[in-house]
């Protein structure tokens, strides 16, 4: 699916959209601690980087939990996140791709944007990636809060309706009281595989 302008900008510029993301006070990249960045790195993604490394986090909504969160709109939700070093560059990028899918309406629905690493002066100077959608489509963050769990905070974001025009399909998601922060549990790799588009990068992603 063309989603227009949605990746027509570069990774330095992504910084820039993590301020304008409505994600939450932080520094931009350039003000995030080496050390401490490659250590959260090490955590998201469950060991070394490599030329291409994915961390899957799914999370499917029990009647239990929606019962007790009543005003939640969103039934089940799937985080890819995506770390690239490519031979001919030095510094690596990061992109996320969000699927999910809502309560009392029907479909999927999916978004995707860069990353850069941001420290969160509400929690303790913790670092986390800030992800953004382009042109003012909002974003995401993203912490780590074990091995296993990851926590997705927002307020809004662009989203499309899979498989349909992106005329008809593009929307936002907005946080109400019980949609500000989602808890997403570690899985493999095929749990998120829906959310590829490329066949290459589909086959390559199934074979890890």
């Amino acid at each position: 699916m063309k989603r227009t302008c949605l990746f027509a900008f570069t990774l330095a510029a992504s910084t820039a959209l993590v301020a304008l993301a409505g994600i939450g006070p932080a520094f931009a990249q350039e003000g995030v601690d080496k050390t401490k960045a490659a250590a959260f790195d090490a955590k998201m993604f469950a060991g070394p980087l490599g030329q291409k490394t994915y961390a899957c986090f799914v999370r499917r909504y029990d009647a239990n939990h929606l019962a007790q969160h009543p005003k939640q709109k969103v039934s089940a939700m799937k985080l890819l996140v995506t770390a690239e070093n490519p031979p001919e560059e030095k510094i690596t990028n990061y992109s996320f791709r969000l699927g999910f899918k809502y309560r009392h309406r029907p479909g999927n629905f999916d978004s995707s944007g860069y990353c850069s690493h941001v420290v969160a002066e509400e929690s303790s100077h913790e670092i986390r990636f800030g992800c953004g959608v382009d042109c003012e489509g909002g974003g995401i963050n993203v912490a780590m809060k074990d091995d296993k769990s990851a926590l997705i905070r927002l307020e809004r974001i662009r989203i499309w309706e899979r498989n349909k025009p992106d005329d008809d399909a593009s929307n936002d998601l907005v946080a109400g009281a019980d949609d500000k922060i989602f808890r997403v549990d570690r899985a493999e790799l095929r749990e998120c595989a829906e959310l590829v588009t490329d066949r290459k990068e589909l086959a390559a992603l199934r074979h890890k």
